[in-house]
Parts: structure tokens; C-alpha cells; sequence
């Protein structure tokens, strides 16, 4: 008998899914913080890392090296509590976020619901965390350590629910620069379906100040600190439509931008409110990438992120042009060792042909 399907359909089921989260959460945090713990868990589920982050299957894009292509997608780890321990059971770098300018509790509950017949999740969380300030502390004090460091962290960032959008872009910069110091790269969440007004961003005209304002205030910040740049990507919708996704990236071509992040929730649905996330965002998730890669060329980056749970969704996006990928959903219904075992197939090395194996041996 697996041990995680029976607990989940004997106990996480039944319980409410933002209970369930907060129980599950300290564990992992703890797990990051424990050294002896750490380390077995590493050994087990995450081999790939200790290999050297050059190792087989490794990626290397945005300066630096991911020892495997999939990662933690944002919305999970809000407030930068568990990014060790996540990155412990075997994914290959961690998004924080969304993170706001200002502490906000998001929307009122119930807004997370597990769709089992799909395997998916749907959410109307309304970028619930503490602020910018608080994950920047966070960060701050992960990165005293060598271990810390060695951890890849992105921060995604979005807009307070109370700022107007006229304010936005200034909303942003916040969170950029008291971020920015502390995390590998920096995401403009203009995208999510649970802030009002928020998915409006996506518009050519509103989005080109929020960048600027976000890579101007970055750069301030990692200036004053003495780091190099961070790189700048952008999480669009799977509902805009493909002439937008076009506008999109050629804003991010004129821009300089470093990458895109595609694809976050999607509202074309008919379950009740918020996001759903899963299986069902597959097709237009790997769609959406091709596009991308199509308009982009072969310089920026793409995360691509929507219904993975398998290796092959995993490589269906990585054929389709993403450099990396992201999960969240599978990795709640798949359990902790989810990560780990996508990671390791995808950087596996290829089994050599028995013939060419005695070919060497013998000397020929």
C-alpha cells in the first residue's frame, strides 16, 4: 500500500484544504531547519542537487545553474517560511509569493477547493501574506547561511488589493526593491483572477509603466547592495487571448524583459469562484508556451507551469520551448516525494546501448 494516496484519501480529503496546508506547512519548515533530517532527506529525495548544480539535466538560464528543471510554483510558500525545506524534498528552486507591498489578509474563507474529479484546485485566496518587508527579512536571514544561499529562490510579486491602479506601478516597485537584494530572480504577477481589476494589468499599456517601474527599482536595489542584477520575468493568464499573449511578449522583447512565466489560473470555468489550477490547464499551459517560444526566439526565458503531474506533461512543456518548469498542484495531490521523482527522471542519464557498453569495455 503507498503510503501518501491512503493518507490523502483517509485524511487530507476530509479535511478543509487551508487547514490542511497549515498543518503540513511547519513540517517542511522544520525540515529545513533541522540539519541531520536535511541532509538524509536530500540524499533521498533530491540526489540530483548533490551531484554538483552542473550535473546531468541541469539548467542554466537567468545566471544561474538549476540542478533540475522543475521548481515550486508561486502561491504556495507565501511568506518565505519553508523555501529550505521545500527545497530539501527535491525541487530545484522555490517561487515565494505573491507577495504584496503591504501585509493583506485576502479574501474571506472559504476560498480554496480541491476539485477531485479533475485533480485540480481552485482558489480565490486574494494574495493573502504579510508584505514585502516580512518575506524580504526572511530571505534576508536565509542567505547568512551557505546553505540558505545555495537555495534558488524566486519572489513573485503582485499588487495590494487596496492601491489603485493608477498606484500600481509604484506598489510594485515596493516589493522589487525590498526584495530584489534577496532572491534569484523577481516575477510581475499581473495575472491572477482573485485580485479585482488586477488581470486588467495585462494590457500593453497598463503593464509597460509597471515594469519599468519594477526593473528601475530592482536595479536601485541591487546597485545599493552591491549584487549583480536580478533578472525580470512576467506570469500571464492562459485566457488571454493569442493576439494578447503576442502583444505581451513583444512588450517583453522591447523591454529587455529577461523571461515570461506562463501559465498562472484560469477562470474559464464553471465550478463556482476563483482559479482553477491542475490537470485542466495542460493544453493551453503547453499551447501557450509554444507561442511564446515562437514570438520570443531562443534569448528569454520561459517557466512553464500549469497541470503538470506527470513526466511526460513535464516534457510535453519542455518540448514545447520552456526552459523550466513549475508545479504546485500535483505536488498536493501526489504528496512529498512528487518533486523529487519528476526532477530525478528528467535529469536521469541516458541508459548507453548494451553493445556500446562491451564496445568500451573491450577496447574497440
Amino acid at each position: 500500500m503507498k503510503v501518501y494516496p491512503f493518507l490523502f484519501q483517509h485524511g487530507f480529503r476530509r479535511m478543509d484544504p487551508e487547514a490542511a496546508h497549515h498543518l503540513a506547512f511547519p513540517v517542511i519548515g522544520l525540515l529545513g531547519r533541522t540539519p541531520g533530517a536535511r541532509g538524509l532527506a536530500r540524499r533521498v529525495l533530491a540526489p540530483f542537487a548533490e551531484t554538483t548544480t552542473r550535473g546531468p539535466g541541469s539548467v542554466q538560464v537567468l545566471g544561474r545553474s538549476f540542478p533540475a528543471p522543475l521548481g515550486l510554483a508561486g502561491g504556495f510558500d507565501k511568506d518565505a517560511k519553508a523555501a529550505r525545506g521545500l527545497a530539501t524534498i527535491g525541487f530545484s528552486f522555490v517561487e515565494i509569493g505573491t507577495v504584496t507591498a503591504h501585509a493583506q489578509p485576502g479574501n474571506e474563507k472559504p476560498r480554496l477547493w480541491r476539485e477531485l474529479d479533475v485533480r485540480g484546485i481552485r482558489n480565490r485566496m486574494g494574495f493573502n501574506n504579510e508584505g514585502a518587508a516580512a518575506a524580504a527579512d526572511r530571505l534576508a536571514r536565509l542567505r547568512r547561511t551557505s546553505g540558505g544561499r545555495a537555495v534558488l529562490v524566486g519572489a513573485n510579486i503582485g499588487k495590494t488589493k487596496v492601491t489603485a491602479p493608477e498606484d500600481a506601478a509604484e506598489d510594485y516597485a515596493t516589493s522589487a526593491r525590498l526584495l530584489a537584494p534577496h532572491a534569484d530572480y523577481l516575477v510581475v504577477n499581473v495575472s491572477s483572477p482573485n485580485t479585482p481589476g488586477l488581470r486588467d494589468l495585462q494590457s500593453v499599456d497598463a503593464l509597460r509603466p509597471i515594469l519599468e517601474a519594477v526593473r528601475e527599482a530592482a536595479d536601485e536595489a541591487t546597485r545599493a547592495a552591491r549584487i549583480a542584477r536580478i533578472p525580470l520575468l512576467v506570469k500571464i493568464a492562459p485566457d488571454l487571448a493569442d493576439d494578447d499573449v503576442d502583444a505581451v511578449a513583444d512588450l517583453a522583447l522591447d523591454l529587455g524583459l529577461d523571461g515570461m512565466v506562463a501559465v498562472n489560473t484560469t477562470i474559464g470555468h464553471d465550478r463556482g469562484p476563483g482559479g482553477l489550477s491542475g490537470p485542466p490547464l495542460l493544453p493551453r499551459g503547453v499551447e501557450v508556451v509554444r507561442r511564446l517560444r515562437e514570438r520570443l526566439g531562443q534569448g528569454p526565458v520561459i517557466i512553464g507551469v500549469g497541470g503538470i503531474t506527470t513526466v511526460d506533461d513535464a516534457r510535453a512543456y519542455l518540448a514545447a520551448g520552456a526552459d523550466l518548469l513549475q508545479g504546485y498542484t500535483a505536488f498536493i495531490y501526489e504528496g512529498p516525494f512528487w518533486a523529487s521523482r519528476i526532477n530525478r527522471a528528467l535529469t536521469a542519464r541516458p541508459k548507453q546501448p548494451v553493445a556500446e557498453r562491451a564496445g568500451e569495455e573491450g577496447g574497440a
